[in-house]
C-alpha cells in the first residue's frame, strides 16, 4: 500500500495541504503520507476558495506523492486517478457519483466532495504533488453555500464511522494511484470521461461575460476541457475560463 502507508492525524489545523507543504520543507517524506485532520481552520479550495466543514463530520486530509513518471504537461492525469479514487468510495454506498471539471465530485447536482491538487514542478519533472481532499460525510447542515452542498449521510440517510471510511478511501484511491503508476493511463482517462458531469449534454455556459450553449466532448490530461458549440465549433478552456449555468 502507498496511499495511508503513514498516517498522521491532527484535531485542528489551519489547512492539511499547508501542513503538508511545511513537512516537505523540513525534508522528504513517505511516499503516501496522509496528513488528516478533524477540522481546518482556514481549510482551502481551487484558487483560494474556502471549504466549508463542521468538526469531526466529514474527512479531510492531504496526500504527499511523487509521481515522478508523469510529466508536467499531462498532469492532470494525476487529478483524473484522483477523482476516480472518490468515486469508487462514494459508489460503494450510492449511485450518480460524477466528476464535475476541474477539481469537484458532485451526486447528481449536489457538490460532495473538493480536491487540491497542487503540483511542485522543477523542469520536466513533478519533485512532488499535495493531494488535498474534502469529503462530506456525515454533515448535515450547511451555510446555503453555492453549489449546493450534499453528504453521505444526506444521500443514503445512513451515519459513517469517518475511521473505517478514511480506511476504505484510502483503499480506493490507492488502487488508482498505482493504475497511474504502473498500469492503463488510457482506462484512466477512459474511466474519467465515463463518470463526467455533463458529458455529451446540451447546457449553458457563461465565459468572458457571455452565455452560449455547447456540450462538453473531451478533457485532455493537460487539464484543458473541450465543448462543442451549437454551430459545430470546439472551444477549449482552461481552469476558470468558463462556468456552468445551472
Amino acid at each position: 500500500m502507498i496511499i495511508g502507508s503513514t498516517l498522521l492525524l491532527h484535531e485542528t489545523l489551519s489547512s492539511t495541504n499547508t501542513e503538508a507543504s511545511l513537512l516537505l520543507r523540513s525534508g522528504e517524506q513517505a511516499e503516501g503520507t496522509v496528513i488528516y485532520s478533524d477540522f481546518q481552520t482556514a481549510g482551502r479550495g481551487q484558487t483560494g476558495n474556502k471549504w466549508e466543514s463542521e468538526k469531526g463530520k466529514n474527512l479531510l486530509f492531504s496526500i504527499i506523492l511523487y509521481p515522478q513518471s508523469i510529466t508536467p504537461a499531462d498532469q492532470f492525469v494525476i487529478s483524473m486517478a484522483i477523482s476516480l479514487g472518490i468515486c469508487d468510495f462514494i459508489g460503494r454506498y450510492c449511485t450518480g457519483a460524477q466528476i464535475k471539471w476541474p477539481n469537484d465530485i458532485y451526486v447528481k447536482n449536489d457538490k460532495i466532495a473538493g480536491i487540491l491538487i497542487e503540483n511542485s514542478i522543477m523542469g520536466e519533472t513533478i519533485e512532488h504533488t499535495i493531494a488535498g481532499i474534502g469529503l462530506n460525510v456525515n454533515q448535515q447542515d450547511f451555510s446555503g453555500i453555492n453549489p449546493r452542498p450534499v453528504s453521505l449521510k444526506l444521500a443514503t440517510g445512513k451515519e459513517f464511522e469517518n475511521k473505517v471510511s478514511l480506511k476504505e478511501l484510502l483503499s480506493d484511491l490507492d488502487i488508482r494511484y498505482k493504475q497511474l503508476l504502473y498500469g492503463d493511463r488510457t482506462l484512466i482517462k477512459t474511466d474519467y470521461l465515463s463518470k463526467l458531469y455533463r458529458l455529451g449534454e446540451w447546457s449553458s455556459f457563461s465565459s468572458a461575460g457571455s452565455v452560449f450553449t455547447g456540450r462538453i466532448t473531451d478533457v485532455h490530461i493537460s487539464g484543458q476541457i473541450s465543448i462543442e458549440e451549437e454551430n459545430g465549433g470546439i472551444r477549449e478552456f482552461s481552469f476558470k475560463e468558463f462556468s456552468y449555468l445551472f
